[in-house]
């Protein structure tokens, strides 16, 4: 889900998008977008997913599912992507297509508008709950959000308009979001001379912490150890923390923290007992 706030337009000559820079890529890269029913990566859940996978040979395929989420769809979030609960009453459950949509992401890499914050922590949560073992870890991440607020401070509409020179249309809808996000990259590639054209490079720029765990619950140190990054132990080693207060640890596992969170928790806890 993309909240669009527009704060003015910047005009700039950029070039036809007939002519956009080819992404150079080692492995297929999946652009994709999730409509939900809220913003809240724990308790709500997909509507929509569309992605867009692009081939180191350049071929695109594209597919939209519309998803049951088992939940009502709130009025407030429908009026903004235009999802009501009749719509996906007959579609299938996200559980369903879990195992298609991790065959159709299997070694690539992910990218997005927001989502190292909010898609692709719901969507592990997804496929954790549909009990699907697929370790989105290993992939590289590239959010085409953080580039443009790094470069522009502007969001995805004013973007499209900044970089593609266009409108766009149907906003809010996950497919037409999918396209302009994998259009502004190109877009955004041809412009910054300072960006390199490897996914690996663009994965690390658009990395704001060195997350354990998609929510940020747990990231590492300046020395690769695994701190708490909220409440009362932030800052704090996890490793540390688990010694002197075992409590924390149930007190998180009994909470409503992501389900990735508690098992990288476990991890880590398990870890340190099997030393």
């Amino acid at each position: 889900m993309i909240i669009l706030i527009i704060k003015g337009s910047i005009h700039r000559n950029v070039k036809n998008q007939n002519n956009r820079m080819k992404l150079n890529l080692k492995n297929p890269i999946v652009f994709f977008d999730l409509e939900t029913t809220g913003t809240n990566t724990v308790t709500d859940r997909i509507v929509e997913i569309s992605y867009l996978k692009v081939s180191p040979n350049g071929r695109e395929e594209s597919k939209t599912i519309r998803i049951n989420p088992g939940m009502p769809i709130p009025p407030e979030v429908s009026a903004i992507h235009g999802i009501y609960d009749e719509d996906v009453a007959d579609c299938p459950t996200f559980k369903e297509v879990a195992k298609e949509i991790a065959r159709d992401i299997e070694g690539c890499d992910l990218a997005g508008f927001n989502s190292n914050r909010f898609d692709i922590p719901l969507l592990a949560e997804e496929l954790l709950r549909a009990e699907v073992d697929i370790d989105l870890k290993k992939r590289k991440f590239v959010d085409v959000q953080v580039i443009f607020h790094k470069m522009e401070q502007r969001t995805l509409s004013a973007a499209y308009k900044f970089y593609c020179d266009k409108e766009l249309e149907n906003a809010h809808s996950a497919e037409a979001d999918t396209r302009a996000t994998y259009e502004v990259l190109q877009a955004q590639l041809d412009m910054y001379s300072d960006l390199e054209n490897d996914i690996e490079f663009l994965s690390k720029f658009t990395t704001q912490t060195d997350n354990a765990d998609f929510a940020g619950r747990i990231i590492f140190n300046e020395k690769g150890e695994e701190v708490f990054n909220f409440g009362k132990y932030k800052g704090q080693k996890v490793t540390e923390v688990l010694l002197k207060d075992i409590g924390y640890y149930g007190w998180i596992m009994g909470s409503d923290f992501a389900l990735d969170t508690k098992n990288v928790l476990t991890k880590i806890k398990l870890r340190n007992f099997m030393k």
